[in-house]
């Protein structure tokens, strides 16, 4: 978890080093085009070199940075910080060289603090805050004062009045564009921070949960392989015709003793196997029959309609026992719900397999479908809740979705997604 909150915070902020990167450009221009303005089409005269120097300190900035984003170390905060404060000196000595507090578009030394107040800690915010209070401050009496005396005459003023619509026309798109868009990637990044921290807890109740199935497997071996003697003996001694259906329930005890053994040992068995171990290719339909043969082997009495839509023989699917026991327990459930009426279709896409499983029971209430996949939970009196909260960690692990909805009619329509395996055909 920790790596995936790490690079998830990287990519936010250098996400915001790049919007930085563009509004200083921005800067830039804006900063070329006025000077342009002031001295071609008003006839001022300006510090030129100062300000030449000045720019070109900022485009080599930005040079900098642009080499910087190539690189593949952490963008920090603090780097973030350190960008801004070097902004704020280059347009204080653009603003010094140009009229100080008197140029329209001293409103600038704003998007340096909403930016901090945006992205940084609140500690950054207060420094930035504390220091364009102070850069503005410090032009009102030291700068470099525009010609024509500033506003004494009706051409500055026009100028200034124009200067400060231009400037607001500025600041609104750079908060609609530059400051909306590091807000959302902020929120983006906390999104993606708590489904980290949600998997992370529901990957430690898996892991207590396989640790606990098999340590059950373990403890539960030695009465099972007891009882299966003894069930064996007992068949040994009631062979009279008088005991046929004593014989016939000692039979079914039997192979229901042989199900749960058989069912440990999976546990025992798959206990920490990875997929690639776990499973194998297999087509889709032949997968999908092999499941429901296993399925009605232990619910003969239940009635399933299979529709095989669009299947076929080059979908392949990786065959996991996880992915089968998870199969069965939805036909389970839906064999309990309604026994006598199961439909399961299955449709095939370029990419995707859907199995729906639907059942005419009375669906689900609305407690359940919020627990669904985040804890477990049940509505039968002697279930423990585990099987669908475990169907939906099986199912995300294989790259799927799972869903459910009650259906109109009535029922409960569950709705599985898996991933193909690519073909050969697809891969070339």
């Amino acid at each position: 978890m920790s790596t995936r909150t790490a690079q998830t915070s990287d990519d936010t902020t250098r996400r915001n080093l790049q919007r930085l990167f563009l509004l200083r450009n921005i800067t830039i221009l804006a900063v070329v085009t006025g000077i342009s303005l002031a001295i071609g089409v008003y006839g001022m005269v300006l510090p030129q070199q100062q300000l030449i120097v000045v720019i070109c300190l900022l485009i080599s900035l930005n040079v900098l940075t642009l080499l910087r984003l190539k690189a593949p170390q952490t963008v920090t905060d603090t780097e973030l910080f350190l960008q801004m404060l070097l902004d704020v000196a280059g347009i204080s000595a653009v603003f010094y060289y140009t009229g100080g507090a008197t140029n329209p578009f001293v409103w600038f030394f704003l998007l340096p603090l909403i930016i901090a107040a945006t992205i940084l800690p609140r500690t950054y915010t207060w420094f930035m805050a504390a220091l364009t209070v102070g850069c503005y401050t410090a032009l009102l009496s030291y700068h470099v004062p525009l010609p024509h005396g500033g506003m004494h005459h009706n051409g500055g003023f026009e100028m200034h009045v124009f200067g400060m619509w231009l400037g607001f026309v500025m600041s609104a798109g750079f908060v609609a564009v530059l400051i909306v868009g590091m807000a959302h990637s902020l929120r983006e990044r906390d999104r993606k921070l708590a489904e980290a921290r949600e998997q992370a807890l529901k990957n430690e109740q898996l892991v207590a949960m396989g640790t606990l199935a098999t340590g059950a497997a373990h403890e539960l071996g030695t009465p099972l392989g007891t009882m299966a003697i003894l069930t064996a003996e007992l068949e040994q001694e009631y062979t009279g015709p008088a005991d046929k259906d004593l014989r016939d329930r000692l039979v079914i005890i039997r192979q229901q003793i042989e199900r749960c053994k058989e069912t440990l040992s999976v546990i025992s068995a798959s206990a920490g196997a990875n997929r690639a171990d776990s499973g194998h290719r297999m087509p889709v339909r032949d997968y999908l029959e092999q499941v429901i043969s296993e399925w009605q082997a232990q619910r003969p009495e239940a009635r399933l309609r299979f529709h095989p839509d669009k299947i076929t023989p080059d979908c392949e699917l990786i065959a996991e026992r996880t992915l089968t026991q998870v199969l069965v327990n939805i036909l389970n459930n839906a064999a309990d719900a309604s026994p006598e009426n199961i439909q399961l279709k299955a449709t095939c896409s370029a990419s995707s397999l859907v199995v729906e499983i639907c059942d005419q029971g009375p669906g689900l209430k609305q407690y359940v479908f919020e627990q669904l996949g985040k804890a477990p939970v049940t509505t039968k009196n002697e279930g423990m809740g585990v099987g669908l909260y475990l169907a939906y960690a099986t199912i995300e692990r294989l790259g799927g979705t799972l869903s459910f909805r009650n259906r109109d009619d009535a029922g409960t329509l569950t709705r599985i997604v898996l991933p193909l395996l690519k073909t050969p055909a697809d891969t070339t």
